[in-house]
């Protein structure tokens, strides 16, 4: 075990006055960071466990939106009434990640937070520009099926694991983030990062600074018709092959008045591309309409030969998770109403 000092703050200026190190971590859930600590791939020598701040709160904002504390657990988020109202896409989401235990411990500063990953990240008997920046990529020439179709470079094509990014990709999000120096709010599609040159960098968190909220806009327009798909190699407790969150905003007319579309799983990065939305916009909905939003949304994509596969399964999931949204919301996760326990 790596030598370590371990800090557990109780007050916010506190934990950033710790974070100041530039070889400190963050711990709540402990979730991801754990396990990344047991096979060697990340080694703090400043554990900064957050758990005892203020920040777990799940509270409606002055302008209609929500915002959601940085260490509320993904299960309180997810059963949350408000969320299961407003944004039944993100609660859907939520529920078709990881597995009860983990959601009970997961928070969801920490869902952000997720490396970017793939099976050679993992293992360090391998070179990986994300763990070691300039050793190389294995995953290029290597094991593909799970890796990036968009964004990706000739440093890095791993894909972001998480479902409930997707989802908050999709509905706009704001992360609050606070430092030494102030706080400051950064757009949910400046948060994560393509992997250019740099692919060691996931987010443009800078050093010393800490996710406290993540603010949702007012989003009932689009709660009667979201949709969120995960297409995967087993039922449960697997990373996503391809995932969909979409959500239309459809007038008594029938016609859409605004629309959301974002994948999971073939990016770096949740991938939205508001051209394609834009597409939608005074149409009515069908399939015809889909397809040609997917294709917009999937411009550009390149598979590594393995996956392959990926590009035409995102475009059908596009159009399926569309068309059910216009249907009407659904959770294909069939998630049960009762609060999950351990």
């Amino acid at each position: 075990m790596n030598p370590m000092t371990f800090h557990a703050p109780q007050a916010t200026a506190d934990a950033l006055r710790h974070l100041g190190n530039a070889s400190a971590a963050v711990i709540a859930g402990g979730t991801n960071l754990v396990d990344l600590m047991k096979e060697g791939v990340m080694r703090p020598t400043t554990l900064v466990d957050i758990n005892s701040l203020p920040l777990d709160a799940i509270a409606p904002t002055a302008q209609g939106g929500l915002l959601l504390g940085a260490t509320a657990r993904n299960a309180d988020t997810a059963y949350h009434p408000l969320v299961r109202t407003r944004y039944p896409l993100l609660s859907a989401a939520i529920l078709a990640g990881a597995s009860p235990q983990i959601r009970n411990m997961a928070t969801d500063g920490g869902n952000l937070l997720q490396r970017t990953r793939c099976h050679y990240f993992y293992d360090t008997a391998v070179p990986c520009n994300k763990r070691e920046p300039g050793s190389g990529c294995s995953a290029i020439g290597g094991l593909t099926r799970q890796h990036a179709i968009l964004g990706a470079s000739e440093h890095c094509i791993a894909t972001h694991p998480s479902d409930m990014c997707v989802a908050l990709a999709a509905l706009g999000a704001v992360v609050h983030a606070s430092s030494a120096q102030g706080e400051r709010r950064i757009d949910f599609a400046d948060f994560h990062r393509l992997p250019g040159a740099s692919p060691e960098r996931d987010n443009t968190l800078l050093p010393g600074e800490l996710i406290t909220a993540i603010e949702l806009p007012p989003g009932a327009q689009y709660a009667a018709h979201s949709a969120y798909l995960k297409f995967r190699d087993r039922a449960s407790y697997a990373f996503a092959l391809v995932s969909v969150a979409a959500a239309l905003d459809i007038g008594p007319d029938g016609v859409v008045r605004a629309a959301r579309v974002a994948l999971g799983s073939v990016a770096h990065k949740p991938w939205r591309v508001p051209a394609a939305e834009t597409l939608l916009v005074g149409q009515r909905p069908d399939s015809a309409l889909f397809d040609a939003c997917a294709a917009l949304l999937l411009a550009g994509a390149r598979g590594q030969g393995q996956n392959d596969f990926k590009i035409p399964m995102a475009r059908r999931a596009v159009v399926r998770a569309l068309e059910q949204a216009a249907a009407g919301t659904i959770d294909n996760m069939h998630a049960p109403d009762t609060k999950e326990s351990l």
